[in-house]
């Protein structure tokens, strides 16, 4: 048994300076939503777990925290909100005009190994979900926003949004006649960067057709700014080209409203691509261990609940953010945060509580000096 000093794996407290930054990073990105128009929505803690399974996929729900009610039903501590945003889309909102707008600041709990990056069991996540808008005018809306969040936490000139398409990966895979497992494999090896690996792979599964040789270089599709020019040569299946034609057109319109510096294209970067049915992208920032943030689109997702619709978002992970920013320091300033209160001290107990309004009045941070 252990003592009730300590806590479980994978939680901690939060506490003094670094818990206000978080608060402010929260406010700030919060702010920025709404100045979009998203509305903020709050989702249950503890819901059915078949809603998770249903909407991120039973390998990924399986991670949650689940537990059975008195009447044992199976529940799970919440371990996405996504899932439960296209949910009330296509229930609670089922009426309302299209489209919406949603955001939200939730914690989600997730069983995980140990591992070096993301060893935490409870994270912040804060995100928002564009429903009823498909088109490129619906993904660029969250890229804008993504953008300005970032730059109003002070990480202009530090952050980088990797966008990709998830149909470049699935016509490839398609054109070789994969199946679910090999097609899994092949994601991993591909998201590694291991070119060696992955043309041992499909010289092991006895694609030695140029296509296979072809798909072997996808691990070096890493472009930069603008679309890899390999990648032309590469993807010649309908699927990929197509979705290399949408990646595009959307990297022009990124470079057109100035965010060229802080975005790329990374065609090899496929980790989870089965959420997502168009652009994905993900979130870095320097001196992050790893990403911040991801996001894309998810026209399929809350078919699972309702009708269909097609839908795009992104979430930011708290935690990882607050973590930058503690290390550099200049978010505290921006936002008018003070690391170090003022002791209010006088003769008598009801001066030093005017003195206290007073500079509270001024907006300072204060301590009141201990009694003896």
């Amino acid at each position: 048994m252990e003592p009730l000093s300590n806590i479980p794996s994978g939680m901690r407290y939060y506490f003094g300076r670094e818990a206000r930054l978080r608060r402010a990073v929260e406010d700030a990105v919060m702010c920025v939503f709404d100045g979009w128009g998203y509305e903020e929505i709050a989702t249950p803690t503890v819901d059915y777990y078949a809603l998770f399974e249903r909407g991120m996929g039973r390998d990924e729900a399986r991670r949650s925290f689940r537990f059975t009610d008195a009447d044992g039903r199976l529940l799970a501590l919440r371990p996405d909100v996504t899932s439960s945003v296209a949910r009330a889309a296509a229930t609670l909102f089922a009426a309302s005009p299209r489209p919406l707008r949603f955001c939200y600041a939730a914690s989600v709990f997730r069983q995980r190994p140990r591992s070096h990056a993301e060893w935490r069991r409870q994270e912040r996540q804060l995100g928002c979900e564009l429903i009823g808008a498909g088109g490129s005018h619906a993904d660029i809306e969250v890229l804008t926003v993504a953008a300005e969040v970032l730059e109003r936490l002070g990480l202009g000139g530090s952050y980088r949004v990797t966008l990709n398409h998830v149909g470049v990966f699935n016509g490839v895979a398609e054109q070789l006649s994969l199946d679910a497992d090999a097609r899994e494999q092949m994601r991993q090896h591909v998201d590694a960067r291991d070119s060696a690996a992955l043309e041992q792979f499909l010289s092991r599964l006895g694609k030695s057709s140029p296509t296979a040789a072809r798909a072997g270089r996808l691990a070096r599709l890493a472009g930069g700014r603008g679309i890899p020019r390999e990648a032309q040569k590469l993807l010649t299946n309908e699927r990929s080209r197509s979705a290399l034609d949408e990646l595009e057109r959307l990297w022009k319109v990124v470079e057109s409203l100035g965010l060229g510096e802080g975005f790329s294209v990374d065609l090899s970067d496929v980790s989870g691509l089965d959420y997502y049915t168009g652009l994905v992208f993900k979130v870095y920032v320097e001196g992050a261990g790893a990403r911040v943030g991801s996001g894309g689109r998810y026209d399929e997702l809350t078919a699972n609940f309702g009708r269909r619709e097609p839908s795009v978002g992104f979430v930011l992970d708290l935690d990882a953010l607050t973590e930058v920013l503690a290390r550099v320091g200049d978010f505290d300033s921006q936002n008018g945060m003070r690391a170090d209160a003022s002791t209010v001290e006088a003769v008598n107990t009801p001066e030093r509580f005017r003195e206290a309004r007073r500079r509270r009045a001024r907006g300072e941070r204060i301590k009141m000096k201990a009694e003896g």
